[in-house]
């Protein structure tokens, strides 16, 4: 049976370019915090729109889907749901609703989770929410030729209770080290999670929930404003193979959980970067081409290549990055560091 230990987050042997993410991504909090203080109506609206996002994405990620205008209905409660679908997606709204409002008093535990996935399946009647899974179960995919096979073998139906309370124990005694970045111990939680597959249906889900709490309880209250579960939906085929690529050893406990980890920090930091979107959109102004780039490379901490600005912006031709960039390196706003494709840019404020 797996070993739940998450003491490998205090050995310092992490990838620098892990490290270096999370620190990008508090600086971003710091702020989008900053901003959020000036502009509580803008944000007002922006929780209001990644509401609808939440909660239609993360249903679609698993095939359950109605129009957008049925979601907008049923998530600002001016309309029941019509049928079985609607009622998952109206569960679904439920269990964000209370995160958003009660996670300060939510404790991460069994009961909790149990809670989430009563709550999540109890307008579509259920028998089984809130309860493990009696089976076993299996994660599986079909391949070009229409076949199908073993993705991945979850924890047994026998094991799932032990699992989750080894789950939650690590859990609680890697919370309680200061020497672990909290950051990177939401993933690695994720994870396992999602390789037992405690539940018969709704572990997707579910994870999705779990994630939105760990991430409050750890004071980044991004996925109100921009919706999390969108980003995973836009690139679920990079989702769905690190997820592959950390679950395998998983039960040898010769996994590895960078993976995910990366994958699930690239998601938060690309809900910062759209929150820049959005927020400049909202006030009713539309930056122009060449002002985006320019903010893309003055808020990035970290130095950011001329590609990665195009991963960003994929309306904005290579070209018009690579002038404005010009441009910055020549009134001094940015340095260039580097060569060739190994060139990178970064705010001048932070070289020395």
């Amino acid at each position: 049976m797996h070993i739940f230990d998450y003491s490998f987050l205090d050995n310092g042997l992490l990838p620098t370019g892990i490290v270096n993410l999370t620190s990008t991504i508090s600086a971003l909090r710091a702020l989008a915090n900053e901003r959020r203080d000036k502009n509580q109506a803008v944000y007002t609206q922006l929780e209001s729109i990644a509401r609808v996002q939440s909660v239609k994405s993360s249903n679609a990620i698993e095939g359950i889907v109605t129009t957008d205008a049925r979601i907008n209905e049923i998530v600002n409660g001016n309309s029941a749901p019509l049928n079985h679908n609607e009622m998952e997606i109206a569960g679904y709204r439920d269990v964000l609703d209370e995160i958003h409002r009660a996670h300060d008093s939510m404790k991460v535990n069994e009961d909790t989770i149990l809670h989430m996935h009563r709550v999540m399946l109890d307008i579509a009647n259920y028998p089984y929410g809130g309860q493990y899974k009696v089976e076993d179960n299996l994660i599986m995919e079909i391949d070009s030729s229409g076949r199908r096979k073993v993705r991945f073998k979850p924890a047994s139906a026998a094991e799932t209770k032990d699992a989750m309370e080894q789950l939650v124990l690590a859990y609680m005694d890697a919370r309680a080290n200061v020497n672990i970045n909290q950051l990177l111990l939401i993933p690695c939680v994720i994870l396992d999670f999602l390789c037992i597959h405690p539940f018969s249906d709704g572990n997707g889900r579910v994870s999705r929930l779990l994630s939105l709490l760990l991430l409050y309880k750890n004071d980044y209250d991004i996925c109100k404003y921009v919706s999390f579960e969108e980003q995973i939906n836009h690139t679920k085929d990079s989702y769905y193979y690190a997820l592959y690529e950390s679950s395998q050893g998983w039960h040898e406990n010769q996994n590895s959980y960078v993976p995910f980890m990366e994958n699930f920090l690239m998601t938060l930091y690309k809900c910062y970067k759209e929150l820049d979107q959005r927020f400049s959109t909202i006030n009713g102004k539309r930056l122009k081409k060449s002002e985006r780039i320019e903010q893309t490379v003055l808020n990035s901490i970290l130095p950011i290549s001329k590609s990665e600005v195009c991963e960003f912006l994929p309306d904005v031709s290579a070209t018009t990055v690579e002038a404005v960039l010009g441009k910055m390196v020549k009134e001094g706003t940015v340095k260039k560091l580097g060569q060739a494709r190994n060139t990178k840019y970064v705010n001048a404020k932070y070289v020395k």
